[in-house]
């Protein structure tokens, strides 16, 4: 004897308004975790220019200015951007490297 694959019946779905439809995919993308924008509001704060090298920014090449997070953990975005700095992306790649370095040089990496 096969199983039986029909239907057992119409089941009755409540539709969700437009609210709880995004505050199920916000949950599902996990953006819950990080507050809204925290790169817009860094641009906003301290403006369309590199704190290390001074280079400015204009609309045309502003995807090269990057959101730098001082201590490191990207889930800690006070609201007063303590905690930002805004670095070109040379700048940015140059600020992770020289850990990297660093501890390489002082015998603390593992390769």
């Amino acid at each position: 004897m096969s199983p039986s694959f029909r239907p057992r019946g119409p089941k009755t779905v409540t539709p969700k308004s437009a609210e709880e439809i995004d505050e199920i995919v916000r949950k599902m993308r996990g953006e819950q975790q990080r507050p809204d924008n925290y790169r817009e509001r860094s641009l906003k704060m301290h403006g369309w220019i590199c704190a290390k090298c001074g280079r400015e920014f204009e609309l045309s090449n502003l995807h090269l200015l990057t959101v730098h997070h001082k201590d490191g953990n990207h889930n800690y975005n006070p609201s007063d951007g303590s905690n930002w700095e805004n670095l070109c992306a040379y700048c940015h790649d140059d600020e992770h490297s020289r850990n990297i370095l660093a501890d390489y040089l002082s015998g603390k990496s593992k390769r």
